[in-house]
Parts: C-alpha cells; sequence; structure tokens
C-alpha cells in the first residue's frame, strides 16, 4: 500500500476516534443533566437549577470537574490492578460498539458486513469490566453487585441476539448502512410495521436492552437498597466517572442499533422514497440524517429514564423469571414466526400488515397527543400522576413545594 494511503487510512482513523469519544463523552454529560430533570419532574421535584441558568444546563460539567480533583482511593483489601482495570474495560466495551454504528448514510467509521455482530460481541464485553471491578474491590457489597450482573446479561442477551436476528431474517444482511437505505420513505416502510413478528421484537429487544444496561427495573447490579451502589461501591473521582460514561454510551449505541434494525435508521418517515434516495442535497444531506439519527436516539434513551424512574425495582428472581420464563420463549415464536411469514404469507399479503400497524400506531399517538392538549386542566394538580408538563412553580409535577 502507498504510503499516502496509509498516512490518509490512519488520519481517517484518528478522526474518527476523536469525534467518537468525544460524542459519547458529550451524550453522557446531557444524559446525565436530562436524567436528573426527568428524575425531578416525576418525583413532584425541579432537578438542577442552579448552576447555569434556570434549567442547570452547567451543573454536570460542575460536577465533572468535582469528579476530576477528587481523591482517588483505592482499597486496601482490594486487587489493584483490576480494580484500576475494570472503569476502563467497561467503558471501551460501550465504546468500541460507536465503530460500526453509522450515523448517516455512509457516515460510520468501519463499514462492516457484520456490523450487527460486531455490534453484540463488542457490548457484551462491557461486563467484564463490572466483574473486574466488582471482584477487584475486596468488597461483599460489590463482588454482589459483579456477579448479579453477570448473571443478568449472560440471560438477556440470548432473547436480545434472537430478536436482533429477526430483521436480519426480513431484510437479508448484517450491514448496518444497508439496513438504514433499505428503510427509505414514509415510516410505515420501517422494519416495526413490516409484521405482527418485527412489531413484537422491537418491544422485546427494547426491554431486553434496557435489562443489558442495568437499567431500572433492572437495575440489580447497582440496587442501593441493598447493596450500597453495588459494583461502584468502593470506586471515586474519575474511575467512577467511567463507568456511567459506559451505561449512557452503552444505552444509546443499543437505541442506535434499535433505530437501525425496527426505526428506519436515519430515514425520519417524513418524505417520500424519491427524496430519501435523492443525492442532490449531498453532505447537507447527511447532516441532517445525522441530527434524525441522534434525535431518534435521544427519544430512545428518555423512554429508558422515563421506565426506570416510574417502575419499581424487581428482586434477583423475578429479573431471572422474566427472562428465562417470559421474553426467551417470546423471542423464539418471534424467529420461527418470521421466518414462516417471510417463506408463506410475506408474498401474499405483501404490504397490508405495514398499512395496518403504522395505522393504529399513529392514531394512537394522535389521540395521546390530542388528550395532552387539550385536558391539562382536568389532571391533578399534586401526586405522582400529576400534571408533570406544568410550568414549575405553577400546578402539578413542577409545582415548588
Amino acid at each position: 500500500m502507498p504510503s499516502a494511503e496509509i498516512l490518509e487510512a490512519v488520519l481517517w482513523a484518528l478522526l474518527s476516534c476523536v469525534l467518537l469519544i468525544s460524542f459519547v463523552a458529550v451524550s453522557a454529560v446531557f444524559f446525565i443533566w436530562l436524567e436528573r430533570k426527568v428524575a425531578g419532574r416525576i418525583q413532584d421535584r425541579l432537578g438542577p437549577t442552579r448552576v447555569g441558568g434556570k434549567f442547570g444546563w452547567l451543573q454536570t460539567l460542575a460536577d465533572g470537574v468535582k469528579l476530576l480533583v477528587k481523591e482517588d482511593l483505592i482499597p486496601g483489601e482490594a486487587d489493584q490492578m483490576l480494580f484500576r482495570v475494570g472503569p476502563y474495560v467497561a467503558y471501551a466495551g460501550a465504546y468500541l460498539a460507536f465503530i460500526a454504528l453509522p450515523f448517516a448514510r455512509g457516515w460510520v467509521a468501519l463499514n462492516l458486513n457484520i456490523a450487527v455482530f460486531f455490534m453484540l460481541a463488542v457490548m457484551s464485553t462491557e461486563v467484564f469490566g463490572i466483574i473486574l471491578g466488582g471482584y477487584g474491590s475486596g468488597s461483599k457489597w460489590a463482588l454482589f453487585g459483579g456477579m448479579r450482573e453477570a448473571a443478568q446479561v449472560v440471560s438477556y442477551e440470548v432473547p436480545m441476539a434472537i430478536c436482533v436476528l429477526v430483521p436480519v431474517i426480513v431484510l437479508g444482511t448484517m450491514n448496518l448502512n444497508t439496513m438504514g437505505e433499505q428503510q427509505v420513505g414514509f415510516f410505515w416502510n420501517w422494519n416495526i410495521f413490516h409484521d405482527p413478528f418485527t412489531f413484537l421484537a422491537f418491544w422485546t429487544y427494547f426491554t431486553c436492552g434496557t435489562a443489558s444496561c442495568h437499567r431500572a427495573p433492572f437495575d440489580l447490579a447497582e440496587a442501593e437498597s441493598e447493596l450500597v451502589a453495588g459494583f461502584h461501591t468502593e470506586y471515586s473521582g474519575l474511575r467512577w466517572s467511567f463507568f456511567f460514561m459506559a451505561e449512557y454510551g452503552s444505552m444509546f449505541a443499543l437505541s442506535g442499533l434499535a433505530i437501525l434494525l425496527f426505526l428506519g435508521g436515519w430515514q425520519s418517515g417524513l418524505v417520500p422514497m424519491e427524496l430519501s434516495n435523492s443525492d442532490t442535497l449531498g453532505v447537507a444531506g447527511n447532516v441532517i440524517n445525522t441530527i434524525v439519527f441522534i434525535v431518534k436516539g435521544w427519544v430512545l434513551v428518555f423512554v429508558m429514564m422515563w421506565v426506570r424512574w416510574t417502575l419499581p425495582r424487581l428482586r434477583i428472581d423475578q429479573v431471572m423469571m422474566t427472562c428465562l420464563k417470559y421474553l426467551l420463549p417470546i423471542s423464539c415464536v418471534l424467529l420461527l414466526g418470521v421466518s414462516v411469514w417471510q417463506v408463506t404469507l410475506a408474498p401474499i399479503v405483501a404490504d397490508v400488515p405495514r398499512w395496518v400497524l403504522s395505522g393504529v400506531c399513529l392514531a394512537v399517538v394522535v389521540v395521546t397527543l390530542f388528550k395532552l392538549v387539550t385536558t391539562p386542566s382536568e389532571m391533578p394538580t399534586k401526586g405522582i400522576a400529576a400534571n408533570w408538563w406544568a410550568t414549575p412553580g405553577t400546578s402539578g409535577l413542577g409545582a415548588t413545594k
């Protein structure tokens, strides 16, 4: 290979790494702020309101500076090497998934024909960092958290991988860039509306993905009410922050994979196929598609936060039962069903399921939005069921106590 091509490849790799690391870090900062605001609203509080203006935009940055200057303690009973390496292994597993994640057509660090398999494989390595941190801390609470996470991830990755196979069978490829291009046009062309099995596979995948990110109600690896702080009980300072950057990075990576598999990728779903395939916009079109993709990812991450602060934590036996007794059989049925559908019914019914499923979902969204807009004053003014979109300091969940 000529030296010029080698230099170009190296520069492209360095640029991709810098951009992806910056995106993961900035996303984590935004998600921490967003989770505080979501938690505040649901819990009848305001959330951050001091640092950075009325909405506390700079609160997360202030906390980041605080973590940088905090003393980095290592327990005397800890295995120092494992204790130091754990957070970085966890972060590396979350970061590597972004290498094969396309944000727009052709805008991907490494375009792999097995991108789906690659993302599932590297995201599963995050659990090794959690196990190392839990075992290397020399604390029984951290060890319990690490072992819980190991059992939980090993269990939930099986139905999640099976659900991923459902759109792979429909599209006939594991290249995520190709998957995004095949879902062009209006939103009824998205894979989630292809047939009843892909529709149910999305919700099953999202549930398993939430558990794989050890998010509530599946956060038994942390379980503050039982294990102090779980696997990161003994961590402080910068290493503690790496665990959370890994968690929020995994949340967006899993959401991005769901978007490419089921939700049209970077397609907005609001323009016809001819415009979606058009190259007239060039770089500007890819910028718009990237924004659409990121917004979709943020929405799914917001749903994970919403679920966390709405549902109570399950017991460890309930978590395992949910996977092995319900989600695993459901995912197997969905895989078998979509296989039979593709061979027998798909040529006969054509696009009928797309119209029916997309029409029902659109009707539900319209009715929900109509009720939110027209009946806010009829909602209770106190409690969890309150009007949480009300203006802070007036009524609803934003009311000042």
